[in-house]
């Protein structure tokens, strides 16, 4: 089995470690050697099932090797040696390591089985390694011994100072507390090895802060050392704590932190005014609330301990003023409370307290914790406007009061020593009806206009007081004026009221409930009485019966109402009221006589809907209107085109003219003599024989004789020519029409051997033409010559 090579010399055992050795052999009947667990191959499980039973000689057995950490030599620091009985030290065993830092941190010599370390070792890095070591034969590779696993433990040595994580520290405590009272504690932490030696055990000790704390060595905790500590002498402190491993003895690893000590503020400095007087001075005008003054009583505490609470508890002025605490600044306000006369009383005197509201038992003998000071207040006159008594004014008047009746007298005074003369006035904006008048010295105020509290029932007047040396001082008083009802209405119809009565109806059945409305409004409330009017107190037709509810039904009378008879019945009402006096009105009902269904149900009220028959409805009545309607909107559009079409086309360009002559040696064919030839045809002569226009009247179809015109012709500009042959073109037609048509060409015109033949350009009187060359044109101009050419013995033209 495995053994461990000693340590080269006691020196290195001394300073290096030392290597734990166990001797003695032991049976391997399973895979577990020295109370380590070992993994086996498959074939070494196989060998030991073939040799069970079988005892293998064991030398000395190793679970573990110590080394110190940071070792700072230039050599591989050496850790120990394995070593097999099998070994016969001729280099045939092959020594190899696997596991945790095996090749980077512990190296193997594989042939004499020497452990090295090739790196810096940290104990608080790694505490320890676990490997596996195992023998194998040089040449076959095969294992000699089965795996053995090892422990290399790090030993540690004092390479850590003690660490305060935690600080620096921030730390109160009460001021005056005793002494030994807690403030903090604090902890260091030492990274060394606590179960090695004195490395981390760690003792505090305070290097600055005495002599107000004190530190216990051994937890850290920081207590009070001094007694009445005074948050108003010294607020903040700083104290250093020095943590040392090795219990504190000489070469051992120091760490500090700080810690930042505040005393808390406590209720031990009662509040003292810094004047024993104060002097203040208001105006007599000062409107209540208004500040006076301030008092401050000064507290060295803060915070809640030094809120403040200030009152008034003696002096001549305790119900005219008051005193409020300011909560952010801590300063007392004194406010008027009442209204102020310099004339009543000129100065008041005030005994103010200021006190600390938070107490605390403990201290109370530092006190008393309150402090009173004296307030001297003086009134200063002002001009003062004018006063009114009382200040405010309500009148009842009714509404028929006479137009100069005094309603109410208005009084107001000087309040200031010299009492000045007062001038009365209204505001007019109070009263733009200017429904009231006030008398401009005795301040009577009387009506200027009727009144109607049907109209405005209430009035809210403005009275002005002026001084009359002062005119700037102006004091106003408020008048509720409530205008008083008098029956001045009569009652009438609370709407229109227009009633139905079918012709079917009955004797005494009911047609329409009235009610009326009044403006009145007396006290007793309203009540109205119906009732026919006395020219219709026998009325046949109709009777009334009054509610007594202020409502009255209306009655038939009779059966057998008629349309055609009377279709509409005038019914006048008497309604009165219960007034002083009492007041009436007549109204009138309408009723329309109305023919109905069996069900009672209204068809028709007008009574020229009575002859009409049964079956024609309101709706086929709306349709023979509506058609005649459309007739006579179709008619108006015929009428409007056939006007249109009347109208004489207005030609713009000059020479764009075209005529029809016609001849009339036999009856024409009226309308259908523009259809015998194509006009367009002689726009544009090239197109003629494209352009084909048949007369509809005869048979068979006559075509344009434009295009009978040979091309030498339509290009000749000769229109003589040109109408030559056309005429030819005619008279060797046997189908031509029994009339010959004279058409406008676009040869016609200046250039032609007829010139223009357009009569706009004609001179203004025929006697200044001459038509003598149509007789030049031939037989077959003659008509033409005729018309233009042939005068009567008076010389008249045709």
């Amino acid at each position: 089995m495995w053994t461990s090579g000693r340590m080269r010399n006691a020196k290195n055992l001394l300073g290096l470690g030392i290597s734990l050795y166990f001797w003695g052999l032991m049976d391997l009947t399973t895979t577990v050697l020295s109370g380590s667990a070992r993994s086996l191959t498959e074939g070494q499980e196989d060998n030991l099932s073939d040799k069970l039973h079988q005892r293998i000689k064991r030398s000395w057995v190793w679970n573990q090797f110590f080394v110190l950490e940071e070792y700072t030599g230039t050599d591989p620091l050496y850790v120990g040696k394995l070593h097999s009985d099998m070994d016969r030290g001729d280099g045939s065993i092959k020594y190899i390591l696997s596991g945790e830092g095996a090749g980077i941190v512990f190296t193997i010599d594989d042939t004499t089985g020497d452990i090295h370390a090739i790196q810096r070792l940290d104990r608080e890095e790694r505490s320890q390694y676990t490997l596996r070591a195992q023998a194998l034969d040089r040449r076959t590779g095969r294992p000699m011994e089965p795996e053995s696993e090892f422990i290399i433990k790090i030993q540690d040595i004092n390479d850590n100072e003690p660490k305060f994580l935690d600080g620096p520290y921030v730390a109160s405590v009460p001021e005056m507390s005793p002494v030994g009272t807690s403030v903090i504690q604090v902890t260091a932490t030492d990274a060394d090895d606590p179960t090695y030696g004195n490395s981390a055990r760690v003792v505090y000790s305070i290097l600055q802060g005495q002599p107000y704390f004190s530190v216990d060595s051994r937890t850290g905790l920081i207590r009070t050392a001094l007694m009445n500590m005074d948050r108003e002498a010294k607020e903040y402190y700083e104290v250093i704590i020095q943590a040392k491993d090795m219990g504190g003895q000489l070469g051992g690893l120091a760490g500090t932190t700080t810690v930042n000590i505040t005393l808390s503020d406590v209720n031990d400095n009662p509040p003292r005014f810094p004047q024993k007087h104060y002097q203040m001075s208001v105006l007599e005008s000062a409107p209540i609330s208004s500040t006076v003054g301030r008092v401050v009583a000064k507290d060295l505490d803060e915070g809640i301990n030094a809120e403040m609470k200030y009152s008034l508890v003696d002096g001549d002025g305790l119900d005219v003023f008051d005193i409020n605490t300011d909560p952010n600044y801590q300063v007392g306000i004194i406010t008027v409370r009442k209204p102020l006369s310099f004339e009543s009383k000129k100065s008041y005197t005030l005994k103010v307290e200021g006190a600390n509201p938070h107490l605390e038992m403990r201290f109370l003998n530092l006190g008393p914790f309150r402090d009173t000071t004296t307030v001297h207040i003086s009134v200063e006159d002002v001009d003062e406007p004018p006063v009114f008594e009382p200040s405010f004014y309500f009148v009842e008047v009714p509404e028929d009061v006479e137009i100069g009746t005094t309603i109410q007298i208005i009084s107001a005074k000087d309040p200031d020593v010299t009492n000045n003369s007062i001038r009365y006035s209204i505001d007019r904006s109070s009263d733009p009806g200017r429904f009231f008048y006030v008398d401009i010295t005795s301040g009577a105020l009387m009506t200027a206009r009727p009144l109607d509290r049907e109209d405005i029932s209430w009035h809210n007047i403005t009275v002005l007081a002026v001084e009359l040396n002062n005119p700037s001082q102006v004091g106003s008083v408020s008048v509720m004026v409530k205008v008083l009802d008098v029956n001045d209405n009569a009652p009438e119809f609370a709407r229109f009221y227009e009633a139905f009565v079918c012709e079917n109806a009955k004797a005494g059945q009911l047609i329409q409930t009235v009610s009326a409305i009044d403006r009145d409004d007396p006290q007793e409330g309203q009540h109205f009485y119906y009732s026919l009017a006395p020219d219709a107190a026998n009325n046949p037709n109709f009777t009334l019966r009054d509610n007594q509810d202020n409502t009255a039904w209306i009655l038939t009378r009779r059966s057998g109402f008629r349309q055609h008879e009377q279709n509409t019945f005038y019914l006048p009402i008497l309604i009165s009221d219960n007034g002083r006096p009492v007041l009436s009105s007549t109204g009138t009902l309408t009723v329309h006589v109305c023919s109905c269904d069996d069900d009672g149900t209204v068809m028709s009220c007008n009574a020229e809907a009575y002859v009409l028959p049964v079956s024609l409805s309101r709706g086929a009545l709306i349709a023979i209107l509506a058609c005649i309607f459309v007739l006579l909107v179709l008619v108006l559009l015929i009428l409007s085109m056939r006007r249109q079409r009347k109208q004489p086309y207005i030609i713009d360009e000059e020479e764009n003219i075209h005529e029809n002559i016609v001849r009339y040696d036999d009856e024409g064919g009226g309308e259908e003599d523009t259809e015998a030839f194509d006009i367009a045809a002689m726009w544009n002569p090239r197109e003629a024989q494209l352009v084909v226009k048949n007369r509809q009247d005869m048979l068979p179809e006559i075509e344009s004789l434009s295009r009978y015109v040979p091309q030498v012709c339509i290009m000749d500009n000769n229109v003589h020519n040109y109408v030559l042959a056309k005429l030819y073109e005619a008279d060797v037609d046997l189908w031509a029409p029994p009339f010959d048509s004279l058409q406008t060409y676009m040869f016609e015109g200046n250039g032609s051997v007829a010139e223009s033949l357009s009569s706009l350009q004609s001179v203004t009187t025929d006697s200044d033409q001459s038509y003598d060359y149509l007789t030049d044109w031939g037989p077959r101009f003659k008509k033409l010559a005729e018309m233009y050419g042939a005068t009567d013995n008076s010389g008249a033209l045709w």
